[in-house]
């Protein structure tokens, strides 16, 4: 069976690309194991043990997250909406949305950095040698996905995934709005390389803290790892990181202030159905 064993870490990442994929809130948030970024699915196998005390533990964390989390992102979803509606999409506006997004996703991380602990302390060497070998394929396939490749074709090809996720947000782009997305996906340059080797050295951090997973050691390193990954950056995904949220915001700004009326209103009842389904989850009613 594969190991799902980060379905229940970082979840809020996961219902952030749960929003940005799906318009059905409720099917999506069923299917977080499936979209949490970092994860280990097919990974590896689990005894019966693991998965039991696996399954347990994302039902609690679930449960936890949809009762406690939630309402939050109501307001959350409000305030978009509302900077959306008064014309304040701006640079100044989405940095503030992006620090109360970090601050939600840090609750999670440090909600379930016990269980995850648990988890990974009971896994055995030769899971752990099966992880290790998983991660080599993980960072082998990306390289030739992402990185191998001319540049020229990278860029092209980000700014063909970036026009794909706005379209269900804004409807058919303009003309100027695709070369704007052209414009920061050449703006990013070769920040795949950097990903790639962040992600690398984030799984080799993860890999030594295991070889130690017995140790007093293991618990803060572990929370390290999920809770202030930032601190373990290398200093080249850093820089490449922060430019990365700023054309991000950059290109959002010029993209709404490029906008119809027709894309505004197209956006804002977007925004209205994605929070109908967050309002009508099952949790959110009792």
């Amino acid at each position: 069976m594969p190991l799902r064993l980060f379905k229940a870490l970082l979840i809020a990442i996961g219902f952030a690309l749960a929003l940005a994929a799906c318009s059905r809130i409720d099917l999506a948030y069923r299917n977080l194991d499936r979209l949490v970024p970092w994860s280990l699915d097919d990974y590896l196998a689990m005894n019966r043990e693991q998965k039991a005390l696996l399954d347990e533990r994302l039902r609690e964390h679930l449960a936890w997250h949809c009762k406690t989390q939630l309402p939050g992102y109501l307001d959350w979803l409000d305030r978009i909406r509302g900077m959306v509606a008064d014309g304040q999409v701006t640079d100044q506006t989405l940095q503030q949305r992006t620090r109360e997004a970090r601050a939600a996703i840090g609750r999670v991380a440090e909600a379930i950095t016990p269980s995850a602990t648990e988890l990974l302390r009971g896994m055995s060497d030769a899971q752990v040698a099966e992880m290790r070998e998983a991660f080599r394929d993980d960072i082998a396939e990306r390289q030739k996905q992402y990185v191998d490749t001319p540049l020229a074709k990278q860029i092209a090809r980000r700014a063909e995934r970036m026009e794909k996720r706005l379209t269900p947000w804004f409807g058919e782009l303009s003309a100027t709005q695709k070369q704007r997305v052209q414009a920061w996906s050449q703006a990013l340059g070769d920040q795949n390389r950097q990903w790639i080797a962040n992600r690398a050295h984030w799984q080799q951090q993860l890999l030594l803290a295991m070889n130690q997973r017995n140790d007093a050691s293991f618990a803060p390193r572990l929370a390290t790892l999920l809770q202030r990954k930032e601190s373990l950056w290398t200093p080249e995904y850093r820089a490449a990181f922060q430019n990365t949220e700023q054309q991000a915001r950059s290109l959002l700004v010029d993209l709404v202030q490029q906008s119809t009326p027709q894309q505004r209103q197209f956006l804002q009842e977007k925004l209205s159905k994605v929070r109908t389904d967050f309002s009508e989850l099952k949790c959110l009613k009792g």
